[in-house]
């Protein structure tokens, strides 16, 4: 189905009638409200928009927005990468992440300003990839996957913080009585707190603060790792890979599967949403900034923790700093000023992955047309947002091992929100020439990644099998 301009027409999800491009948003969005309102009454305006997504934000606001979504602790996960590839594969692997990332970003912020200039202005991933490519049940897609893989992060962050939380109460106390539970549900009311910040808009200050955080624990980190590297009763350092062929195709794929996840995002049409417009041309200067960051905080240390560890590597570099047996490979202080930092960082995270669950909640629960700390708007936002602190906390109590499915998440979500649909909607919306570069190199990322996902996902799957016999629900450890 094409419409005018290259343009698809979009088949409503609700009434499945086709629609114009002009309408589609409304359709997407506002057409499920449609039957609580009297015929010829006007529906209610989006309070999702109005509240959460407001548009008041500069480029460096989107900047730090974007480093939270994409930096965070997940780059200590970067030496256990490497080690599934080898240094060359593993750098070559990093880099063309790192460059396709970027790229379908600023596709996907060429096919938001694409959109605007022709009158539909998209706020969201859900009904930009509605409206492009005209499908019902491409918009129930998108929903699902950034859903999960917000709600995902969220429970990642609150799970790793509560962590966080128990590394340094055991160094304190080592035989008290709290478990992991315990500091979850602090973690939990903190977080409860601070969502209770209005708009995505209003997290700019903090997510400033968490792009400095990265910066910080990261050279510390790397510091240590070098520290580590050069002492004189130093880890022998081997760089092999496994003798067996598809053991070291299983671990390459899962490497590359880690690394999806750790440049993954999922919901940069949101984060423009909180400029103020005209967007156009200011997200280009928002992934500058943000992928400034990611070189120094991606590179530094996953080559000095690899370098420093080899093939030993634990999937997280801090564990091999502070092994099981024997004394901590870095000093005290260092140790237990990185978890502070990380911990700090991950209420940032979790701020930033919960405002689509907020948008969306506050689009069907608040009033637009009363004021934003209204009664009517400030109960059920306080309800609903705590309420979905308190679901995600509770489901990380109760699995305790996120960590582990990380390679799953990248595979099955951030891989399709953000190597292969970009590429799509590209191609859909903007129709370059079919034998332009642009095309051809926008349908050999989309066939390369799409395989990437399904092998990626197989391969998570196959370990998270394999370390099955360490899960226990509501365990006082973290599994590795």
């Amino acid at each position: 189905m094409a419409g005018s301009g290259g343009t698809p027409f979009l088949l409503s999800p609700v009434t499945g009638r086709a629609a114009t491009p002009s309408s589609a948003v409304c359709d997407v969005e506002a057409t499920s409200g449609a039957a609580h309102h009297r015929p010829g009454k006007p529906p209610a305006a989006d309070a999702g928009a109005a509240f959460v997504l407001e548009s008041k934000g500069t480029w460096w606001h989107a900047g730090f927005h974007l480093t939270t979504a994409i930096v965070g602790p997940t780059v200590l996960t970067l030496p256990y990468a490497l080690r599934g590839m080898g240094w060359g594969p593993g750098l070559a692997a990093l880099t063309a992440i790192a460059a396709v990332t970027f790229y379908a970003y600023f596709l996907v912020s060429r096919v938001l300003d694409h959109c605007e200039a022709q009158g539909r202005r998209h706020i969201r991933f859900r009904e930009l990839a509605a409206d492009v490519l005209g499908s019902g049940w491409i918009f129930y897609l998108v929903v699902t996957v950034q859903t999960a893989i917000n709600a995902g992060v969220t429970t990642g962050s609150i799970l790793i913080a509560g962590n966080c939380l128990q590394i340094m109460y055991a160094s304190l106390v080592p035989d008290g009585p709290l478990k992991l539970y315990h500091f979850i549900i602090i973690v939990a009311v903190v977080l409860a707190f601070l969502s209770q910040l209005p708009s995505f808009h209003s997290l700019r200050h903090i997510n400033l603060g968490s792009l400095i955080l990265s910066f910080a624990y990261t050279i510390l980190v790397s510091v240590a790792c070098i520290r580590a590297g050069v002492a004189s009763d130093a880890p022998v350092k081997d760089y092999s890979l496994s003798s067996s062929k598809s053991e070291k195709t299983f671990d390459a794929f899962l490497s590359i599967s880690i690394l999806a996840a750790v440049f993954g995002n999922g919901i940069l049409p949101e984060i423009q949403a909180t400029l103020a417009p005209p967007a156009a041309g200011k997200m280009m200067k928002a992934l500058v900034l943000c992928y400034a960051v990611v070189f120094f905080t991606f590179y530094f240390p996953a080559i000095t923790g690899y370098w420093a560890f080899g093939n030993q590597v634990q999937s997280n570099v801090l564990q091999s700093l502070m092994p099981d047996s024997g004394p901590s490979l870095a000093p005290t202080w260092l140790l237990g000023l990185v978890v502070v930092l990380v911990l700090l960082q991950l209420l940032a995270i979790a701020l930033v992955y919960s405002q689509v669950a907020y948008e969306i909640m506050e689009k069907n629960s608040a009033d637009a047309a009363h004021g934003r700390f209204s009664k009517r708007n400030l109960v059920p936002r306080v309800a609903l947002r705590t309420a979905y602190v308190a679901a995600c906390a509770f489901v990380a109590a109760m699995l305790p091992f996120f960590g582990d499915i990380v390679g799953v998440v990248g595979a099955v979500g951030f891989i399709p929100l953000d190597f292969v649909l970009p590429v799509v909607m590209y191609n859909m919306a903007l129709a370059p020439p079919r034998r332009s570069l642009v095309y051809l190199a926008n349908v050999a990322i989309m066939v390369v990644f799409t395989g990437v996902g399904v092998i990626g996902a197989v391969a998570s799957v196959r370990k998270l099998v394999l370390d099955a016999g360490k899960f226990k629900l509501f365990s006082d450890t973290v599994v590795d």
